[in-house]
């Protein structure tokens, strides 16, 4: 073969590999345009939950009129279990690119499959989110393109090997008054977070509020992938994450046992 022809060869096998590259990127790992998720808008039904039959009843003489008391008491009918509901989702966020091209967009997974509870306490017009345990089936993560989560079975998330993903608070949260009125407020959740195996005490930055009688907290939490033992899939020997970084999105809803 003559010089000429080799490199000729040598330019077709680069421009296949490329090329191959890039439409395996486009099919399997090109990201999706996904909001972050978010809190709902409040709307005129926010507030505390409270008995109907209570409130229709007549006050008695001697009992306290004041609006502090009736806070009081809307806060006490927040204490107990309450369990998530439908209107929840949880998913994955991760920048990609293609070897040195810039990135176009985030890979976003998500899923319904969330379940869990959590227990709040009132003590005056105090209210504290004492407990509570939030699992994630990784299984049914999907994103646009069904053959990156067949992908993310073996590789990255691994969820033949690690259905689950879960969230267990450690200390408690005290909720501030306004996301008891229905206005969304920032607060910090401390736990263990479990993912692909791999248990880490974190800090996730989150915005609480009361609404349509459900409480309702969404927020999300970056971290290296390494932290918890994933490594970023690549296609044909192309890297396709900018850097070994992801994101743990969330929106829960619970609702009063």
């Amino acid at each position: 073969m003559t010089r000429s022809r080799i490199v000729l060869f040598a330019l077709v096998v680069v421009v296949a590999l490329v090329v191959g590259g890039y439409v395996a990127y486009d099919q399997v790992l090109r990201g999706d345009s996904v909001s972050a998720l978010a809190l709902p808008s409040a709307n005129a039904s926010a507030g505390p939950v409270a008995s109907s039959a209570a409130s229709s009843e007549t006050r008695p003489s001697g009992a306290p009129s004041t609006s502090s008391a009736a806070g009081s008491g809307a806060t006490a009918a927040l204490a107990g279990t309450w369990n998530v509901t439908s209107g929840s989702q949880a998913g994955y966020r991760v920048r990609e690119q293609l070897a040195n091209l810039p990135a176009e967009s985030d890979a976003v997974g998500r899923t319904d499959k969330v379940t869990g509870s959590i227990t709040l306490d009132s003590s005056g017009p105090a209210t504290t989110l004492t407990a509570g345990t939030i699992t994630v089936d990784t299984t049914s993560i999907t994103s646009d393109k069904p053959m990156r989560d067949n992908r993310l079975r073996r590789e990255g998330l691994e969820t033949d090997t690690f259905p689950t993903a879960t969230f267990k608070l450690t200390s408690p949260v005290e909720i501030p008054a306004a996301a008891m009125s229905g206005t969304a407020t920032d607060l910090t959740l401390t736990g263990d977070l479990t993912l692909h195996g791999v248990t880490k005490s974190v800090q996730i930055p989150a915005k609480a509020q009361l609404a349509n009688g459900q409480v309702q907290v969404a927020g999300s939490i970056s971290f290296p992938l390494s932290d918890y033992s994933m490594t970023a899939p690549s296609v044909g020997g192309f890297i396709v994450s900018i850097e070994d970084k992801g994101a743990l999105e969330f929106l829960v809803v619970f609702a009063k046992a």
